[in-house]
């Protein structure tokens, strides 16, 4: 069990309306805070990318940089700072898609958006800053992946989306992992699943959240001692081994509520709680709320994370 692909798969993480966009100056896109990751790609030429917010400078993009985007203030993509930008619907019906352009002035750049869902989608986001930039160099996977999707888009063929589908699970999973690597709020999870000490205790507790799992079990399987088992997570963690599993089936219990795609005693079952009653109890000393409570508070539907963005 990758705790990453874990992470992603339990947040129904996927690509939407990714666009090879050919643009000539002038040109500028805006794009809404409500996409939850856009990321964008320059191709060919260059690029300005800004934010809605005079904290932050704009910057410029280059081909070969892959650049991440968290959703909360609108931002613009232009051929300079401040340019005038354009909605998505009227951008595609002034600069539409085309292949590769001989005119020095044009630039080549990919705009796309990933959806997640929950508080496990929740919490990668969160740990991502709001804006990365990466400049991967020549030979590094995440280039050569912006580069297949770029030529891949450059026309249609047979299988096309099947390929951009591969192409864009790739690209989240680089991405993030370059993000994790560079920045500086990287989840404990993340760093923790690398040590060998803890590796494999952190794995069977995302593998099987529902076993009775015990301090004197995990430290078995991760080679250790219990004393010194239970330093290396506090250390590596900033909590019990205890905790941190009550919290993870606290995760997941919450977007199985959300969904509504599970009752009670599934979820009971799912986390490790003996009846749906035992599970009840337990969430609500987490939550301070019931889980019908819970269920019936939260919101019906949230918007797609990919609504906003198709410019080509």
């Amino acid at each position: 069990m990758d705790l990453l692909v874990d992470h992603l798969t339990r947040a129904r993480a996927s690509g939407a309306v990714f666009a090879r966009t050919v643009a000539r100056p002038p040109w500028g896109l805006r794009l809404g805070g409500s996409i939850q990751l856009a990321v964008h790609a320059v191709a060919q030429g260059r690029g300005w990318l800004w934010l809605d917010d005079p904290s932050q400078g704009p910057m410029q993009l280059s081909p070969g940089d892959v650049t991440l985007v968290r959703g909360g203030p609108d931002h613009y993509i232009g051929h300079e700072p401040g340019a005038d930008c354009l909605e998505p619907g009227e951008f595609r019906a002034r600069h539409g898609a085309g292949h590769v352009s001989d005119d020095p002035q044009a630039t080549v750049f990919l705009c796309g958006a990933y959806r997640f869902s929950g508080d496990i989608g929740s919490g990668l986001l969160n740990a991502l800053p709001q804006v990365m930039p990466l400049s991967p160099p020549i030979g590094d996977p995440l280039r050569d992946v912006t580069s297949l999707l770029s030529r891949e888009l450059a026309s249609s063929e047979p299988g096309q989306n099947t390929v951009l589908d591969r192409l864009l699970d790739i690209l989240l999973v680089l991405a993030i992992r370059a993000s994790f690597r560079q920045g500086g709020a990287t989840p404990r999870w993340y760093r923790a699943a690398a040590d060998p000490r803890l590796k494999a205790a952190l794995q069977g507790m995302h593998e099987a959240p529902g076993r009775p799992w015990s301090v004197p079990e995990l430290a078995r399987i991760s080679g250790l001692s219990r004393a010194a088992f239970a330093r290396a997570f506090g250390d590596a963690l900033g909590q019990t081994p205890m905790q941190y599993l009550t919290d993870w089936r606290m995760a997941l219990a919450r977007d199985h509520l959300r969904n509504c795609d599970m009752d009670l005693a599934e979820i009971a079952d799912l986390t490790g709680y003996g009846s749906p009653y035992a599970f009840a109890a337990a969430f609500r000393r987490h939550h301070r709320c019931p889980p019908g409570a819970w269920r019936q508070r939260q919101s019906p539907g949230r918007q797609d994370a990919g609504d906003d963005v198709h410019p080509g």
